[in-house]
């Protein structure tokens, strides 16, 4: 008797146990895809707040490299996206990371036209201080917009400092690292987009190997 209402136990939660398996595998499948519209539209949606999308024609988050290059930050795999106007080569949208924030790093996301001008600059991802640090967020502030239409010219360029280093950009109050970080950071890839611009639009499109 005992024997049996084990096996009969036992078969019950064997049986529960594959049905909750069934249920998690199906809802799996049924979110899957939304999950991925999502994600695509996040990152459409993060694309055209740097570079408006009447100045490209080409389907942009399908047109990318992948490169692992300091400037970029300390880890490999950056996205480039690749804008282009009429099969002409206007701008890369570049995915880039800096360390050097106050609590760590700093996602960014920077657009440079072909002559080397900035078209628009967001931080995706930080973890910075609320109320301090987090002006970086164009929600919280503009300041990321001062980055619009300014340009490189060397490596030695000092004007790309905060102000309280000799450079153009406002530092916020209380919270210098933090603007400064995402100063050089930026500054790091427009450098890497003008020494680079002509190669990466030959390179190989990566975009297929890669989910936004």
């Amino acid at each position: 008797m005992i024997i049996s209402s084990m096996v009969k136990n036992g078969a019950i939660l064997c049986g529960f146990a594959l049905l909750t398996t069934g249920l998690v595998a199906t809802i799996n499948t049924l979110t899957a895809d939304k999950i991925a519209e999502q994600e695509q539209l996040q990152l459409t949606n993060q694309l055209q707040e740097v570079l408006p999308h009447s100045k490209y024609s080409n389907e942009l988050s399908q047109d990318c490299v992948i490169i692992s290059d300091q400037l970029l930050g300390p880890y490999d795999n950056q996205v480039i996206y690749r804008a282009r106007k009429d099969n002409e080569p206007v701008a890369l949208v570049i995915r880039h990371v800096t360390p050097s924030g106050y609590s760590g790093d700093i996602n960014l996301l920077s657009a440079v036209y072909r002559d080397g001008t900035v078209a628009g600059v967001r931080v995706t991802k930080h973890e910075e201080t609320p109320g301090l640090g987090d002006k970086v967020e164009i929600k919280k502030s503009d300041w990321i917009t001062t980055f619009n239409a300014k340009t490189v010219q060397s490596e030695s360029d000092d004007r790309w400092a905060v102000k309280k280093d000799g450079g153009q950009f406002d530092q916020f109050t209380g919270a210098t690292i933090t603007p400064r970080a995402v100063v050089g950071s930026v500054k790091n890839a427009v450098l890497y987009a003008q020494d680079n611009f002509d190669a990466l639009f030959t390179a190989a499109n990566a975009c297929p190997e890669v989910t936004p």
